[in-house]
């Protein structure tokens, strides 16, 4: 298939456009809505440090799943929107991804269709892991959560890490980059507080919806906290 989903980051510094990005979750979704080529879309603020649930107000998120490239490369090519939004930003990365597998749902659906030209060569993998948690939940879920990502402070496998989400507290999403799957796998799997969550997660049920999906990043453009693109 050729979808391709992207993920942007914008980073605003100052308190005007800060409080523009804020009003912008609200009144950016008229014109999205109207994208050509555009399956999905999903506006996400972030929490400071990784996956806190304290929110930046700094960042923003804009997921976007398309048809195919083409749509992608013309939206952030010709988009008015689009421009907006970097011209507020002091800095903004796109990441290109192409889906591998993935389970679950968002918003009652899985948006993500595999693709059918990964790279056997491209030994890089994205995660976007996203949940609604269940209020009754809540406190005992963000309670866990900093021990649960003690494993990520220093990963040399890791490139990038944020906490993103809709709405605060009540629906989160986490995005990562690794430097392969063995570095993703013995996080998920070798790490003891992470595994310790996996099992919560099956036993406590906190999750009204879940999805956990992979991909291969395979292009990237803008800059981003000492991230100048990647090697692809």
């Amino acid at each position: 298939m050729s979808q391709i989903t992207t993920l942007t980051f914008f980073r605003y510094n100052t308190i005007a456009s800060k409080i523009w990005a804020f009003g912008m979750m609200q009144f950016a979704h008229n014109p999205l809505s109207k994208i050509k080529g555009q399956v999905l879309y999903k506006l996400m603020g972030s929490g400071k440090n990784g996956f806190s649930p304290s929110p930046d107000w700094s960042v923003y998120a804009l997921l976007q799943v398309w048809d195919n490239e083409a749509s992608a490369d013309a939206f952030y090519k010709h988009s008015e929107l689009n421009k907006r939004f970097k011209s507020k930003s002091k800095e903004h990365i796109i990441f290109y991804l192409k889906h591998i597998k993935s389970h679950g749902a968002w918003s009652g659906k899985n948006p993500f269709v595999k693709s059918d030209t990964l790279n056997e060569n491209n030994p890089l993998i994205a995660v976007i892991t996203r949940a609604t948690i269940k209020k009754r939940h809540l406190l005992k879920f963000w309670r866990y959560v900093p021990t649960s990502q003690k494993p990520l402070s220093d990963n040399r496998g890791l490139i990038y890490a944020k906490g993103i989400g809709e709405v605060p507290f009540l629906q989160m999403a986490t995005f990562s980059i690794w430097k392969s799957k063995d570095d993703l796998t013995t996080y998920a799997y070798g790490s003891e507080e992470h595994k310790k969550a996996v099992m919560d997660t099956k036993k406590i049920q906190w999750y009204k919806e879940e999805l956990f999906s992979r991909f291969q990043p395979y292009k990237s453009y803008g800059s981003w906290s000492g991230i100048d693109g990647l090697e692809f």
